[in-house]
């Protein structure tokens, strides 16, 4: 495998920051670049409530699809109710809207998600967490209420299968020039972009615009299990955040 990037947009919804998500659409549009945009249903999370609600908004998720873009189903509501994320699939925080809750109340957030996106006429094809945090009930609960079994995140060089789900790994939150080979996704939060960040953006693609793919480019059915030297760099990295005290 070659080194690819993958872009990741996270916390679309009615309530976004319109001006700054048009940017980085337009900056995308220029270099070809499709992304996986992750949509929260319901949100009510005060943190990514930037402006009054657009009524446009699936008027634009439609528009990205047209275009190519990818969806994911990005929770329920934004809102943690956990703190029990360090006994999850990914660990990456404490926190969490979904890890440590019970099968039943994970189904009904998640169902319920699903279907305020198909209500739309957007059906998902991708999951990803609040939080980058989840556990195995949640993948018990997007079996039984959802048709998506392929999720944006945890720690690896490459896409790999476990209990039904095709697993994307997600491990960076800017984009760099990866110096191993493997499939890197890179996470963007528009909302909280500045002009620098923009810039940076900017400047990468220009250099290394021809190494992105999208995410149904990936070849799914050729996908399989993770392998030792994943669960090796995995191990590691969160050895590292607990060492550093950043997974708070």
């Amino acid at each position: 495998m070659n080194t690819r990037y993958l872009i990741r947009l996270d916390d679309a919804s009615p309530f976004m920051d319109c001006r700054k998500w048009q940017r980085i659409e337009d900056m995308l549009d220029r270099f070809h670049i499709r992304p996986l945009v992750g949509i929260i249903p319901a949100n009510i999370d005060p943190d990514t409530i930037i402006e009054p609600e657009d009524p446009q908004f699936w008027d634009k998720a439609h528009r990205w699809k047209q275009k190519g873009w990818s969806i994911a189903l990005h929770g329920y509501n934004h809102v943690i109710v956990s703190t029990d994320g360090m006994k999850g699939i990914n660990p990456f925080w404490c926190r969490s809207e979904f890890a440590g809750l019970p099968l039943e109340a994970q189904r009904e957030k998640i169902g319920k998600g699903y279907s305020i996106l198909k209500e739309h006429g957007v059906e998902p094809e991708y999951f990803f967490a609040t939080s980058h945090t989840f556990d195995e009930y949640t993948l018990e609960a997007l079996r039984a209420e959802t048709d998506i079994r392929v999720i944006s995140d945890t720690i690896a060089l490459k896409p790999y299968e476990y209990k039904g789900f095709v697993f994307i790994p997600q491990i960076i939150g800017h984009c760099v020039k990866m110096p191993v080979r493997g499939l890197f996704t890179f996470c963007f939060h528009p909302n909280d972009m500045d002009d620098r960040a923009f810039a940076r953006l900017e400047s990468f693609l220009e250099k290394h615009h021809q190494a992105f793919m999208s995410f149904d480019e990936i070849d799914v059915s050729k996908v399989t299990k993770v392998s030792m030297a994943d669960l090796m760099i995995r191990k590691c990295f969160f050895a590292y955040r607990k060492l550093r005290g950043i997974a708070d």
